[in-house]
């Protein structure tokens, strides 16, 4: 299992960005995937995730409104969508799989089983 994460970078605040997490060792039509992300000095918190059975997506009522999870199966590919993007978004950003369960609720409760190795975000005037 390996995920590929990538499309970070500096950003003014009020931009946006689009993350891409290419998958490998699994098809994206069973299991959770998420996004997470770690701010300096902060723990990990979850951002999006989704249900690959059913397009089920959760979020965190702190996440809400501003970012989009999505996937492309024939690409085999997560995608986050961030807009309107704020200083505190600064992040480095990690997607995530559990390949044991389907629900988008339990990941962004629990750990994904595995991990993707992170893309800076930097949101800055």
């Amino acid at each position: 299992v390996q995920l590929q994460a990538s499309g970070g970078g500096l950003v003014q605040p009020g931009g946006s960005l689009r993350l891409s997490c290419a998958a490998s060792g699994f098809t994206l039509n069973r299991p959770a995937v998420g996004w997470f992300r770690q701010a300096p000095g902060k723990e990990r918190e979850a951002v999006a995730c989704l249900s690959t059975n059913n397009d089920i997506t959760h979020y965190p009522d702190s996440m809400k409104g501003r970012f989009t999870i999505s996937r492309d199966t024939a690409k085999n590919t997560i995608y986050l969508q961030m807009n309107n993007l704020r200083l505190e978004d600064t992040a480095v950003y990690y997607c995530g799989v559990d390949l044991g369960h389907s629900s988008s609720y339990a990941l962004c409760h629990n750990q994904p089983t595995d991990w993707g190795q992170g893309t800076q975000v930097t949101v800055s005037s």
